[in-house]
């Protein structure tokens, strides 16, 4: 059974790629399985919605003269996330409606120098769902920091992806170490939401 403490708001991590989100974002390596991924998490945004769980998205973008990357080159990352490129682009078939929040961030943790923790406590959270990648990188950095910031993390195993299956179960196993109850399926938020009661959308 899925444990939630409080309100939860699901946070689409990283997940870009514009029209070609098909393809990993130039300059990073990911695991393969991004096309059985897409669907599970489209379907799990809609449900999330249909049920009154806030939806945010997390957009990690540069720019071009990478004035704004910091220490992001000094590991196995390439120039990636340049602003004005297709590539950049939320994954088309994410569609955020007008409502919902579209948070660019310049360093992995979707906590750092953004409005996020703003957006959360707007939302009264308690608990927060991630999904999209890096496990190991953006997803990792940001359940931590989310830890540090006392919200209980739950993070859809199969709705997120590393650098490769390595690195994603390490930092899996290193998420898991941190609240007993962070690692979930798509499955266990989808049979939470049916048991939860309906919230206006």
């Amino acid at each position: 059974m899925l444990a939630v403490t409080g309100n939860p708001v699901l946070i689409v991590v990283d997940i870009q790629g514009g029209a070609t989100s098909t393809l990993p974002t130039p300059g990073i390596p990911v695991m393969p399985g991004r096309a059985e991924r897409a669907p599970r998490v489209r379907e799990l945004i809609e449900h999330c919605r249909t049920s009154g769980v806030p939806v945010v998205f997390i957009q990690e973008v540069h720019k071009p003269d990478l004035v704004d990357i910091g220490r992001e080159l000094d590991g196995a990352e390439g120039p990636h996330c340049i602003e004005g490129e297709d590539q950049t682009e939320l994954a088309a078939w994410l569609e955020p409606r007008p409502s919902e929040f579209v948070i660019r961030k310049r360093r992995y943790s979707a906590f750092f120098g953004t409005e996020l923790e703003i957006v959360l406590k707007a939302y009264r959270a308690e608990t927060v769902l991630l999904v999209g990648g890096l496990t190991d990188v953006c997803i990792h950095y940001t359940a931590a920091d989310a830890h540090q910031h006392d919200y209980a993390v739950r993070v859809l195993t199969d709705c997120v992806a590393g650098s490769s299956e390595r690195a994603h179960d390490a930092a899996l196993e290193a998420i898991g170490y941190l609240q007993r109850d962070a690692l979930v399926t798509a499955a266990d938020v989808h049979d939470w939401l049916d048991e939860r009661e309906p919230v206006g959308v």
